[in-house]
């Protein structure tokens, strides 16, 4: 059992307020099994995952209400659809990447930063350490204990500064996969309104059917993406799926409003 399953399993048992299973997932045995595994890389980018892909969505639909409104034709929204699809992804895919890689930078600045102190001041930091933990209402001499501890090791002591000073957490993710993650769910999700423009290149379809077809496509996408952000936010899926259902259609109601009441400048 990876420890990413095992706290899947915690979770689940916490939900259900079933004691065994939570027994289950923290006997010594399961514990030490989950720390020699190593497990659920891949959950680092469902985050990633999640947000582009109902921004996606969102910005696409609203894009094709928009034109739908302003009754400019399926040609142009397949070619408004299409430029804001590589356009928005590609912008959100760099926001990503040059987010995350500022972040890490920021980080390691400031990791290199503690480590020159430990190693210069460590009388200093020691005393630093040891008000953070009195702070956070360790008496003095559990406050000592810890600090002797923490600072035997140089490593685990500056893991720890970062943390308790500074309130910041290493973060295992690559930018270049997270642009990716971030692009490839938009462009995917994105798409989805699109569809049944598309297929109107090959096969003629109604307009008004078209959009009837997008809009149902759309919303069903938008429930299941905020369906699937309860993997990060471990909301309740219902809930979150509306939630998001409602958002999206307001965006596109806003779009469409927009776009049928300046419908006459497209002629």
């Amino acid at each position: 059992m990876s420890i990413t399953k095992r706290i899947d399993q915690a979770r689940n048992a916490f939900e259900k307020r079933d004691l065994a299973a939570s027994r289950a997932a923290h006997t010594p045995e399961a514990i030490v099994r989950a720390s020699e595994e190593h497990g659920g890389a891949s959950h680092q980018y469902i985050g990633d995952m999640v947000y582009g892909g109902l921004d996606g969505i969102v910005t696409t639909f609203a894009v094709v209400s928009g034109v739908a409104g302003a009754n400019l034709g399926s040609g142009v929204i397949l070619i408004l659809g299409m430029a804001n699809l590589l356009a928005d992804g590609l912008s959100m895919a760099t926001g990503a990447y040059l987010s995350l890689k500022s972040e890490l930078e920021y980080y390691g600045r400031e990791r290199e930063r503690e480590a020159w102190e430990v190693t210069n001041f460590p009388k200093g930091e020691r005393a630093e350490l040891l008000e953070l933990y009195k702070a956070k209402g360790y008496s003095p001499e559990d406050a000592q204990t810890l600090v002797d501890i923490q600072s035997k090791d140089p490593t685990l002591w500056v893991d720890e500064m970062m943390v308790q000073e500074l309130g910041l957490l290493p973060d295992d993710r690559k930018p270049i996969y997270s642009a990716l993650a971030t692009l490839a769910s938009f462009i995917v999700a994105g798409v989805v309104p699109l569809l049944v423009y598309l297929l109107g290149l090959f096969v003629p379809v109604d307009s008004g059917i078209s959009f009837f077809v997008a809009l149902i496509l759309s919303a069903v996408a938008l429930f299941a993406l905020g369906a699937a952000k309860v993997l990060v936010t471990e909301r309740n899926w219902f809930r979150s799926g509306l939630e998001m259902l409602l958002v999206g259609g307001l965006a596109a109601g806003v779009a469409y409003l927009v776009g049928y009441l300046l419908q006459g400048l497209g002629a």
